[in-house]
């Protein structure tokens, strides 16, 4: 795997559906696995079994029933240490892992991996999980200046990504992966940066952005306490 001039090349793509936000408390419903290269695209689905009631507000955005969980998905022990094999296969190749929101979902795979008593990946790794490439990240630091919210599929439709029914693991992971082609060929120094640089500099990113987020809203309620 190379990683400098590593795009195009092969990719390993993640996504979840969950039952709700709670990196803490919500669980795992549906994952997928999407591997790309020159070949083409490898997919790989799960249905878990969350051993928790869906909310109807989850179930409203993936189509995954409690009931249909409960009868069809596989006890989440089996399919979580699969996930896991799966992205620690590709991280100790060099293939770099794309998520869009990517700290949602490998930090929601880890609290679900430490409650069902196996290990996490920075424990499989020996490290932690890198190198990542996310998207929704990249898109915030290159195009700061845009107004309009950055969903997956307000950012597939910025980028004129063609996608299917999102909201469903693999859907989501393709949609991703095309929307990662598209910024690299809008942007051609990412795929002149070497990965370890890249997985830094959206860590760097990501914090400036959060930091600044968190100073608009204390900003917003200073205003809002002011006009009181």
């Amino acid at each position: 795997m190379r990683t400098t001039g590593w795009w195009p090349g092969t990719v390993l793509g993640f996504d979840t559906e969950t039952t709700g936000v709670d990196v803490a408390r919500d669980r795992i419903v549906t994952a997928a696995l999407v591997r790309r290269d020159a070949a083409g695209s490898q997919v790989r689905t799960w249905l878990l079994d969350p051993g928790v009631a869906i909310p109807d507000i989850a179930v409203s955005i993936h189509g995954v029933t409690t009931e249909r969980a409960r009868a069809q998905g596989t006890p989440p022990p089996v399919a979580l240490g699969q996930i896991a094999d799966g992205l620690v296969a590709a991280l100790h190749d060099g293939v770099p892992v794309v998520a869009f929101n990517a700290r949602f979902d490998l930090r929601l795979l880890d609290a679900e991996l430490t409650r069902h008593g196996l290990p996490t990946l920075p424990e499989r790794l020996g490290h932690p999980v890198r190198p990542v490439l996310d998207p929704l990240v990249l898109d915030r630091a290159l195009d700061p200046d845009r107004p309009g919210p950055r969903t997956l599929g307000d950012l597939c439709a910025v980028h004129q990504v063609t996608t299917g029914s999102l909201h469903s693991a693999d859907a989501d992971v393709i949609a991703t992966l095309d929307l990662l082609d598209r910024l690299v060929a809008r942007h051609p120094t990412l795929a002149a940066t070497d990965l370890d640089t890249l997985h830094d500099q959206q860590i760097a990113w990501a914090h400036a952005w959060h930091e600044a987020a968190v100073a608009a809203r204390e900003a917003a309620a200073d205003g809002r306490h002011t006009a009181q």
